[in-house]
């Protein structure tokens, strides 16, 4: 990984990127709804740094992936929008109109080594599902957009388990054609707040597909 710190109008900011950027991972806004797509090796660095932002509340954690092409064959609506991702602690309540800028300043960072532990997610039993429909919770992941850029917020609560979903792309879906051969293809899907909605206050689609791609061919 590398880190990054340039000044904002909020002050400095700490931005972690994968060193170097997953090829097999890409990010598209398909209007209606995001789609990401990843092979074996993008979903584990994926669920790994899903993890780091787990832990670090103070960063914004960047995954540069745009310019990586979607794996060939996809069926898609239009033309689809490449996106990076930020995944970014809604307790920091960085102003994403000001991304633009700030990513202008990062520069060549600093190397930095770092470890999650292999499970730092709850285990799918422990997590309570029904207690997110309740109003006074508010560990939802949300979703916005800017500069070509989705970015992912939530609490620490809400990217850990999501991420228990999410490690099912490393742990589960490498063998499910084998386990059950002629389905379809691995997937988790994430909604923003409570309730799944088409479109966020913001207009930005309100579903995150995540699609386990093992043939990839771009």
């Amino acid at each position: 990984m590398r880190v990054h710190k340039a000044g904002s109008g909020a002050g400095e900011v700490r931005v972690v990127r994968p060193d170097p950027v997953p090829a097999r991972l890409a990010l598209r806004d398909d209007g209606h709804w995001l789609s990401m797509y990843a092979d074996r090796e993008g979903a584990a660095r994926l669920t790994a740094l899903w993890a780091l932002a787990a832990r670090s509340a103070r960063s914004l954690v960047h995954l540069p992936i745009r310019a990586n092409p979607a794996p060939e064959g996809i069926a898609t609506e239009g033309e689809p929008v490449a996106l990076d991702l930020v995944l970014v602690h809604h307790s920091l309540q960085f102003p994403t109109a000001s991304w633009k800028q700030v990513r202008a300043r990062l520069g060549a960072g600093r190397p930095y080594t770092g470890a999650t532990p292999d499970r730092d997610f709850p285990e799918a039993g422990a997590i309570d599902h029904e207690r997110r429909y309740f109003p006074t919770y508010r560990d939802h992941l949300g979703f916005d957009i800017a500069a070509h850029t989705l970015f992912d917020v939530g609490s620490a609560t809400a990217f850990r388990e999501h991420g228990t979903a999410l490690r099912g792309l490393v742990d589960e879906a490498p063998s499910h054609r084998h386990r059950h051969p002629g389905a379809g293809h691995y997937c988790v899907e994430f909604g923003s707040g409570p309730r799944t909605r088409p479109r966020t206050r913001r207009h930005v689609p309100g579903a995150l597909h995540i699609q386990y791609s093992e043939d990839w061919h771009a």
